[in-house]
């Protein structure tokens, strides 16, 4: 099977954890899967593993660090001049810190990576997705949502890391159902669906202090599954008919940390739609982009 006929998914942060695994299921459906990764190195020994999983796996690099919004620019001009047409795209890259950081926009870190960067990927991609309902955008959340908020007056939340990014990935939910409800009322055939991994060592400790990633690792090892298992609520959603637009989709274990997929629990304030459209006027806002569907 040729690059041309498949169908073409992007993965950002595919090079490793849960990234990588998906992009390993995506490219064993047969898809033509670009895998959007900050480091060229990484992404191409992530590469030569993809095809020692799937060796009829296709697959290209593009670099993308999504909280740097002239490299998603340039990534999307990249793509645009490669592919006629996008059929999966799977907000994947994410970062939790534990000390305050800012992109070179000044906004913070874990917001601008797990959410803004996102947001501006897909509104420069979508009119590339055919309007059916196999084209599916996914964007991952976390259990980490809930009981957060979105401090719209204070996005670093007092330079606390775990609080920031509890709301980047709140923002992330809020985000893939407000835009379902938008595709929605457009008329429009497209799928958004959220997900969730549970718990996984997925490289999202790294940014930690040795002594304090062991410790929490130690803590918390007995209850997180493989990146593999993490991987599969994502590919749920981006491959199974039995996808809805506007569904949750995790693991169903006990406090959703593992387990078959399937719906999950979302915090209340998912049902405070206004909520979600500040979200996105702000974001709008942030990105420099009006998200017209």
């Amino acid at each position: 099977m040729n690059t041309q006929s498949r169908k073409t998914a992007i993965v950002t942060g595919a090079n490793n954890g849960i990234g990588f695994e998906t992009t390993v299921g995506m490219a064993d459906a047969g898809f033509h899967v670009i895998m959007a990764c900050r480091s060229r190195e990484k992404a191409e020994a992530a590469k030569a593993e993809v095809m020692k999983r799937v060796p009829s796996a296709s697959l290209d690099i593009l670099l993308l660090d999504v909280s740097d919004f002239a490299s998603v620019r340039a990534f999307v001009k990249a793509f645009r001049g490669r592919h006629s047409k996008l059929d999966v795209l799977i907000n994947n890259a994410g970062v939790l810190l534990y000390s305050p950081q800012t992109n070179g926009d000044g906004i913070e870190l874990q917001f601008a990576t797990n959410h803004l960067g996102h947001f501006l990927l897909t509104s420069l991609l979508i009119d590339m997705m055919p309007d059916d309902p196999t084209s599916r955008i996914v964007s991952l959340s976390s259990i980490a949502h809930k009981g957060a908020g979105i401090r719209f007056d204070d996005l670093t939340c007092g330079g606390d890391g775990g609080t920031a990014y509890g709301q980047s990935k709140l923002a992330c939910l809020l985000f893939g159902d407000e835009l379902d409800r938008r595709l929605r009322a457009s008329g429009k055939k497209i799928t958004s669906l959220s997900v969730h991994p549970g718990g996984s060592d997925s490289g999202l400790f790294d940014n930690m202090e040795d002594e304090q990633r062991e410790a929490l690792k130690k803590q918390v090892e007995r209850l997180l599954h493989s990146n593999e298992d993490a991987a599969q609520p994502s590919l749920f959603a981006a491959l199974s008919k039995d996808a809805a637009g506007g569904d949750y989709y995790g693991p169903t274990g006990p406090e959703e940390i593992s387990g078959d997929v399937g719906i999950a629990i979302r915090d209340p304030i998912c049902k405070d739609y206004e909520v979600a459209k500040r979200l996105w006027r702000l974001s709008e806002e942030l990105t420099d982009q009006i998200f017209s569907i």
